[in-house]
C-alpha cells in the first residue's frame, strides 16, 4: 500500500508536467493568430495615420497659405493639388482604367507588376539570406576572417546603389543572361548583408555554460555549431531577415529601373512619374502600392518568424 501510495505521489509532477505541455500546445495557434492579427492591425493603423497626416498637412497648408503657422517660414512642401493630391483622388486614380481603352483598372496593373517586383525581390531575398548565413558561419568559426573581410563587407554597402546597378545589368547582358536575373542579383546584394551581421551576433550570442558543456564532453565544433549556436541564432537571423526584405524590394525596385525590364513596379513609377504634369496622382498611387508591398513582404517574415520561434516563446 505504501509503495502505490509512494508511486502514485511520484507520478503526481509527471502528469502536471505533461497536462501543462498539453495546455501550452493548444495555445501555440492561438498566440501565432493574435500576433498575425497585431501585425495587420498595425499595418492598417499606420495606413490610417499616415492618411490622417497627409490631409491634416494639406488642410493646414491650405488655411495658412503654405506657412507654418503664425510665422512667415514657408512649409516644406506645398500643399497644392499638384504637389500633394488629395488621397481620396489618388485612391479614386486606382479605380481608373490603367490607360485609354483599357478595361484593366489601375490597381490592378500596379498589382499585376508588383507581384513581377516581389518575385524578383524574394529571389534575391533567398539568395541573399543563404549567402549571409554561409557568411556568418565562416567568419564565426574562421577568426582571421573577422579582421580580413568584414571590414570589406561593410564597405561594400557604401557603394551608392544608383552607381552600381548598371554595372551589375551590362555584366549580366553580357553573360546572355535576362534582365530579371540582374535584378534577382541587386536585391541580392542589399539582403545579404543584414543577414550576415544579425546572424554573426547571435552565433557569438550563446550562453557561456552552454558552450563550457559542450567544451566538457568533448563534442565537435559542428555538433555545438548546429546545435547550440544556430537555434541561439534563430531570433537574430530574422531580426536580418526582415532587415533583407525591406532591402530587397528596394533593389528590386532600383534594378528595375536600370534594366529596362519593362515589367515591375519599378518601371511603373517611372512611367507615372514621366506624366506627372497629366496625373500627378499616378505617381502617388504607384508609390503607395510599392511601399504597401514593401510592409507585406516584411510582415510575412514576421509570421514565419512567430510560426518559427513558438516553442521558444511558450
Amino acid at each position: 500500500m505504501a509503495l502505490r501510495e509512494s508511486l502514485a505521489y511520484a507520478e503526481t509532477p509527471t502528469r502536471a508536467v505533461a497536462t501543462n505541455a498539453a495546455k501550452a500546445k493548444q495555445r501555440q495557434p492561438r498566440r501565432v493568430s493574435r500576433q498575425i492579427a497585431r501585425s495587420a492591425a498595425v499595418v492598417v493603423g499606420i495606413l490610417v495615420g499616415a492618411v490622417a497626416l497627409w490631409e491634416g498637412y494639406k488642410a493646414m497648408g491650405q488655411l495658412t497659405g503654405d506657412v507654418i503657422p503664425f510665422t512667415s517660414i514657408p512649409l516644406p512642401v506645398s500643399s497644392s493639388d499638384y504637389a500633394m493630391p488629395h488621397t481620396w483622388v489618388i485612391f479614386d486614380a486606382l479605380m481608373q482604367p490603367a490607360n485609354a481603352g483599357a478595361t484593366q483598372s489601375l490597381l490592378l496593373y500596379y498589382l499585376d507588376q508588383t507581384s513581377v517586383t516581389l518575385r524578383e525581390a524574394g529571389y534575391g531575398l533567398v539568395i541573399g539570406a543563404l549567402i549571409g548565413v554561409v557568411l556568418a558561419v565562416a567568419l564565426r568559426e574562421v577568426q582571421f576572417l573577422t579582421r580580413g573581410v568584414l571590414p570589406w563587407l561593410v564597405i561594400s554597402q557604401t557603394i551608392p546603389l544608383v552607381a552600381l546597378a548598371p554595372i551589375i545589368v551590362v555584366w549580366a547582358g553580357s553573360a546572355g543572361m535576362p534582365s530579371w536575373i540582374a535584378v534577382t542579383v541587386i536585391a541580392a546584394y542589399l539582403a545579404f548583408f543584414p543577414v550576415t551581421v544579425n546572424m554573426l551576433t547571435g552565433l557569438n550570442a550563446i550562453d557561456p555554460i552552454h558552450d563550457e558543456f559542450m567544451q566538457s564532453i568533448n563534442a565537435p565544433r559542428w555538433f555545438t555549431l548546429l546545435f547550440v549556436r544556430f537555434p541561439t541564432a534563430l531570433p537574430n537571423l530574422f531580426t536580418g531577415l526582415r532587415l533583407a526584405a525591406t532591402a530587397s524590394v528596394i533593389g528590386a525596385i532600383v534594378g528595375e529601373l536600370s534594366a529596362g525590364t519593362g515589367l515591375g513596379i519599378g518601371r511603373a513609377i517611372l512611367t507615372a512619374a514621366y506624366y506627372y504634369s497629366n496625373a500627378p496622382e499616378n505617381l502617388f498611387a504607384a508609390v503607395l502600392i510599392a511601399s504597401l508591398a514593401g510592409v507585406v513582404f516584411v510582415q510575412v517574415i514576421t509570421i514565419v518568424e512567430a510560426i518559427a520561434l513558438r516553442k521558444r516563446t511558450n
